[in-house]
């Protein structure tokens, strides 16, 4: 089923799991995503950047989404992540995405909420979910880069009061987690974590979810953690076998043989990782 954020989210909270949200880098990784949740029995959300969708065409991705949610018979939410332009968020909702975000982590509080609400109003009157973000993230994500020294972490206090005044669906919240961190594991702040779930009533979600140690990932879904992005292990993992195949494959062999290892490798990782979000396998496998 082609479903939105808030109904994948709501089945979680119920049956305390994560919904894994793995970025799409590009078409040809997409089947391969989603076949992987189907083979776990679990719902995927799939997200792109705005630049990802501009380069494959909102419209494909969503025919894609569509036709093998029904296909497949599995639960798949396409989101938008990261949008900071009002103009971005619209044309993903009307070309059929079902889950937006709005970055507005970087205004001063009031000014987030009072942009968060805009988005949410009018997302939602066409069935669409939002997330909203508090707090900032370190790392880089699609050429905006925070420094280690200007991360914000989340506040309790404030993340209760956003969550009233804009009527998110779900909430991003910064514990420590890095954007493009996957040489080393971040020390997520699991108490500010149980603190900001006790006082909000939405789904909270991880981004930069590739530096978060797999061995922490059972505490985090046991307090509140409902959507939990990768997508950096996704992008390096397709990368480097792309290197390996391309190097060693014959000019005048069909492209397909180059990429279709590609494709396996992230298949493979985005089970792994659903089953981990599932509780369904052990949390030994790390990225090389």
């Amino acid at each position: 089923m082609y479903t939105t954020l808030k109904e994948v989210t709501l089945r979680a909270e119920e049956l305390n799991y994560t919904v894994g949200s793995f970025n799409a880098h590009n078409l040809e990784m997409l089947p391969d995503m989603i076949r992987a949740a189907k083979e776990q029995g679990a719902p995927i959300i799939i997200q792109t950047s705005i630049d990802t969708a501009k380069y494959i065409g909102h419209e494909n991705i969503v025919a894609v989404c569509k036709t093998m949610a029904t296909n497949e018979m599995v639960d798949v939410v396409l989101h938008l992540d990261h949008a900071r332009d009002f103009d971005d968020i619209k044309e993903a909702i009307h070309k059929g995405y079902t889950s937006v975000m709005f970055d507005g982590s970087h205004l001063p509080f009031k000014e987030n909420i009072m942009k968060t609400r805009a988005v949410v109003e009018y997302a939602h009157k066409y069935g669409v979910s939002v997330e909203g973000e508090l707090g900032t993230i370190g790392g880089t994500e699609e050429g905006i880069h925070v420094d280690e020294n200007d991360k914000v972490y989340t506040d309790p206090k404030d993340a209760e009061e956003f969550v009233k005044a804009t009527g998110v669906d779900a909430l991003a919240i910064a514990i420590g987690t890095n954007h493009g961190q996957y040489k080393s594991k971040t020390e997520v702040n699991l108490p500010l974590l149980k603190e900001i779930n006790a006082v909000v009533d939405v789904p909270l979600v991880i981004h930069g979810g590739t530096g978060v140690n797999e061995m922490d990932v059972h505490e985090l879904i046991n307090n509140g953690i409902r959507k939990f992005n990768v997508g950096t292990e996704l992008l390096v993992t397709w990368t480097k076998t792309a290197k390996e195949t391309f190097g060693e494959t014959k000019v005048t062999k069909s492209l397909r043989h180059n990429i279709i290892p590609c494709n396996q490798a992230v298949k493979e990782i985005v089970k792994h990782k659903i089953g981990i979000f599932m509780n369904k396998e052990d949390r030994t496998l790390q990225l090389k």
